[in-house]
């Protein structure tokens, strides 16, 4: 498409004489269109120039400084508390249940009563043992006797010695019938004494399983009720295989504190020791499986129940902390943004060597004093110019507080008064 820059002055100008310049056309012509490219143009000139003057302008975030102090060394792992010991009541002999003295969820001791079957069976049981004590004992008694009689007579050769011994031998048996008639009795007093089903720890009772008036047997695996010891009681919960040496290590010097916390882990609920370090490594996880134990007098800890658990594993003196917030996670790792003195950022690679819920200890990238971004770094690239505002301060109308905030804040009350 060919563009027409011929105006009405030009072709004024063309139908005049000008002999001595006949290239005054071509020049016209030349002299006009950068001013057509100029308008046309314009717009996106400005358009480039606003948008560089955007750029500049800084961007509020809330940042905070780095600072070296000491830090506790904190593993946290999910755990299962479960009860100390569990125990399900059986009957030891068959009979009918009479009746039940306990009710459900109530706290026994160990040896209270807490169901009875029929005694009557092993009553008479007793009786009959006992009666063929006293009649062994009787025939004991009068076996000796003749033995003491037969031994005299036999000396003076008044009866052969083998009566005698046959009288001996006699005895031995009697006795013999005797010590049968006597355990015959101790275990007619043993089933009686099965029929007072009694609570073999202390603890708490659950649902009844079986109710008065029916038959129970030794096989039934169901029971009569299941007695849980919850004081103590203990949590079950596994870190990975790569603690394993740091725990240990801990484990040598004294047992470790642990604390169980909600599941939110927002507080604590009890605080306890660390006992057992399980004796293998659970393959497919890559995980190790801790014991801790806990005193529950107020019953805070319940079986079953989910917590966090976290395991103190010392003191790490003089370790460079910031916000957890601080530290973004990218394609190459992680890093941080890192305030320069002229208020522009730069995406700092760091090395995190421990990181909780709060506070991340980075083993290198940082130096204590300098400044990192803790909100807001969603809106920054490397050399953008920042402009930094307290905690919870908001420079946007309708903002609100990013979370943080308050690490933020008591991390630079640590840096302002050491």
């Amino acid at each position: 498409m060919t563009m027409n820059f011929e105006s009405e002055s030009e072709k004024t100008m063309t139908t005049m004489k000008f002999p001595y310049f006949p290239s005054l056309r071509l020049c016209l012509r030349l002299a006009i269109l950068p001013l057509l490219l100029t308008e046309c143009g314009g717009g996106s000139g400005k358009d480039k120039a606003g948008q560089g003057g955007a750029d500049k302008r800084p961007v509020s975030v809330v940042a905070t400084k780095a600072i070296a102090r000491d830090m506790p060394v904190i593993l946290d792992g999910l755990g299962t508390v479960t009860a100390f010991k569990t125990v399900t009541v059986r009957s030891q002999v068959d009979g009918r249940l009479d009746s039940v003295a306990f009710r459900e969820g109530q706290f026994v001791k160990r040896g209270a009563l807490l169901a009875l079957i029929d005694p009557r069976p092993f009553s008479i049981q007793l009786h009959q043992a006992e009666g063929a004590l006293a009649r062994d004992q009787a025939q004991l008694h009068g076996g000796k006797v003749n033995l003491d009689r037969y031994t005299r007579v036999a000396k003076d050769k008044l009866i052969a010695q083998q009566q005698a011994d046959d009288q001996g031998v006699l005895v031995g048996q009697l006795e013999g019938s005797v010590r049968t008639d006597e355990a015959q009795i101790e275990q007619a007093k043993l089933m009686l004494e099965y029929a007072h089903i009694r609570s073999p720890i202390d603890g708490v009772t659950g649902v009844r399983l079986v109710d008065p008036g029916n038959m129970v047997h030794p096989a039934e695996a169901a029971g009569i009720v299941v007695v849980t010891q919850i004081d103590p009681i203990s949590v079950l919960f596994t870190l990975p295989q790569d603690e394993l040496p740091r725990v240990q290590k801990a484990m040598a010097e004294g047992k470790p504190a642990v604390d169980a916390l909600s599941r939110d882990g927002g507080s604590v609920l009890s605080t306890g020791t660390l006992e057992v370090i399980d004796n293998q490594i659970n393959a497919t996880t890559a995980t190790i499986r801790l014991k801790a134990i806990f005193a529950n007098p107020d019953r805070v800890l319940w079986p079953n129940q989910f917590v966090k658990a976290r395991l103190h594993l010392g003191l790490r003196k003089g370790a460079l902390v910031v916000p957890a917030v601080a530290v973004q996670r990218g394609p190459a790792g992680a890093f941080a943004y890192v305030v320069g003195e002229d208020k522009t950022v730069a995406a700092r690679p760091v090395e995190v060597q421990s990181t909780d819920t709060e506070f991340a200890v980075i083993r290198s990238g940082l130096q204590p004093g300098e400044t990192v971004v803790t909100e807001g770094q969603f809106q920054l690239k490397p050399g953008a110019l920042v402009e930094t505002r307290e905690p919870g301060e908001n420079r946007d109308p309708g903002g609100t507080k990013g979370k943080g905030a308050g690490k933020g804040q008591s991390l630079a009350r640590e840096a302002k008064n050491p």
